[in-house]
């Protein structure tokens, strides 16, 4: 599930890559899916396509890229390097771009499909944390929170309420299932840290550890349209933030997780249906978009960066200082892979 979840998302990128090049006449070598040894491939034109063995990444070569060894193309016209300045642009930035909107078709489709998800007020309970209060006194998904010490729980904002301002004394509590039935269990709720939308902690209160209800409410075409454009932005923007407050030091690093995670979420995900995987691809795809726009040697972001100091100066970086950034761009994204797959293990150990 998750090989293919990164298998769509770095396809749809490399695909970006491709279709501007050839738009824009430059000979392309290589499609290749993945690194490593190669598993298939096949030459079809000048093209050689490859599926290769470790799935996390891919890549179009182009003849005439300097940096790469530069290839010399069949036709001297056609070779990267000798291109204007604004084709070899969009030709890199079409990577990210084509993601972005890639997230947007997908988002779309969740919401004209299954609509959008709104927050229920009734005390529902929509999921409940492992090893919490709540789990360890037996409450279930689904369960409607009838009343609390005896006294009518009137929605999610009244339970919640009578749950923060407990001050950690033990709550008696009726629940009542999907059939009418009613049952009794009694849960005391722990101190536990308040996280914003990006993992900060902003205070603590008391806490039992369950999620809230959410429903699905129909919409139409251009509200899909609409849903899906603000969900976008709003990706995309959480992973900046993000970004920097990890910088700041006000967001853990260790929470950032790397293919194993996503593996995990992938197949969670899978199991539960097919909206939240919609939404989860739509994620890595402007995770992917976002994170290859960063100013980053090797990464999409350095090339147009090495652009924009070629419109400044009016003519390219030397091959050497463009080879010696590529070298310590290398070197900083697998410390970067290494940092991500020990966290994602740390998290399995950890349990």
């Amino acid at each position: 599930g998750a090989v293919a979840v990164l298998a769509v998302v770095i396809f749809v990128h490399e695909l970006g890559h491709f279709l501007v090049a050839k738009w824009c006449r430059v000979e392309v070598l290589v499609f290749s899916m993945g690194f490593g040894p190669t598993i298939f491939s096949r030459k079809m034109g000048e093209t050689t396509y490859r599926l290769a063995l470790i799935p996390f990444g891919g890549y179009v070569k182009m003849a005439g890229q300097e940096e790469d060894g530069g290839e010399t193309p069949t036709d001297p016209s056609r070779g990267f390097s000798v291109k204007p300045l604004k084709q070899r642009a969009a030709i890199v930035a079409a990577g990210p771009a084509v993601n972005l909107v890639f997230a947007f078709v997908v988002m779309f489709a969740a919401y004209f499909a299954y609509g959008q998800l709104v927050p229920s007020n009734e005390a529902r309970v929509g999921g409940v944390v492992a090893g919490s209060p709540a789990d360890k006194s037996g409450l279930k998904t689904g369960e409607i929170v009838a009343s609390v010490d005896s006294s009518p729980v009137v929605g999610w904002d009244d339970f919640s309420t009578r749950v923060r301002e407990s001050g950690g004394r033990t709550l008696t509590v009726v629940l009542r299932d999907e059939s009418g039935a009613e049952r009794e269990i009694s849960v005391t709720p722990e101190v536990a840290p308040n996280q914003d939308a990006f993992g900060e902690v902003v205070g603590q209160s008391y806490m039992i550890g369950i999620q809230r209800h959410f429903e699905n409410e129909e919409v139409g075409l251009f509200e899909s349209v609409r849903l899906a454009g603000v969900a976008t932005y709003r990706m995309s923007a959480m992973i900046f933030v993000m970004l920097g407050r990890i910088i700041q030091g006000r967001v853990d690093a260790s929470d950032l997780g790397g293919p194993i995670m996503i593996a995990q979420e992938a197949g969670r995900l899978a199991e539960t249906g097919l909206e939240p995987l919609l939404r989860f691809i739509a994620l890595i795809s402007v995770n992917l978009g976002i994170l290859n726009i960063l100013p980053i040697p090797v990464l999409d972001g350095g090339h147009l960066f090495f652009f924009l100091i070629e419109g400044l100066r009016g003519r390219p970086l030397s091959i050497r200082v463009r080879e010696m950034a590529q070298q310590v761009g290398v070197l900083l994204l697998v410390a970067l892979m290494v940092f991500v797959v020990f966290n994602d293990i740390s998290r399995i150990v950890a349990g």
